[in-house]
């Protein structure tokens, strides 16, 4: 009888740290969840070949020493490349920055959409504002 008491007891205890780990941080877009939502809202199955290049905008993923301008994640697609960064300062200065050197890239929140790679450069302008305003509403719906 005892040995089931205790067993209850851990078994509460668990669920009630799990619960109150779980609240604690609420659930933040990826990069790649982004890309599915951004195919979804306009209008096509995926935005090609996904890949995800993390490791080319993050030294921690490259497995060197974490920097605090790294990136959480980047998806590169046919269309569009999407950079999630850790806060919306960090996301702007990368735009600030690759603006310099006359990328189009945008910021949306903590994500920036840029266009660099040869195929992404295809991608039209009326698309990008509408790949742009779509990520709007994702983020929007995030707060």
């Amino acid at each position: 009888m005892r040995h089931r008491h205790t067993v209850t007891a851990i078994a509460i205890t668990a669920l009630a740290l799990t619960a109150c780990s779980s609240n604690d941080e609420p659930d933040r877009l990826t990069a790649e969840e982004v890309a599915a939502e951004l195919a979804d809202a306009t209008g096509v199955v995926d935005l090609g070949d996904q890949t995800d290049n993390t490791k080319l905008c993050s030294n921690e993923a490259a497995g060197k020493e974490p920097h605090k301008n790294d990136c959480v994640q980047l998806i590169t697609t046919y269309t569009v490349s999407i950079y999630e960064y850790e806060t919306p300062a960090v996301a702007a200065n990368w735009v600030k920055e690759m603006k310099k050197v006359g990328s189009d890239w945008r910021q949306v929140d903590r994500f920036a959409l840029a266009w660099t790679a040869q195929e992404q450069k295809n991608t039209s302008d009326q698309r990008r504002t509408e790949l742009v305003a779509a990520l709007e509403k994702l983020t929007a719906s995030e707060d």
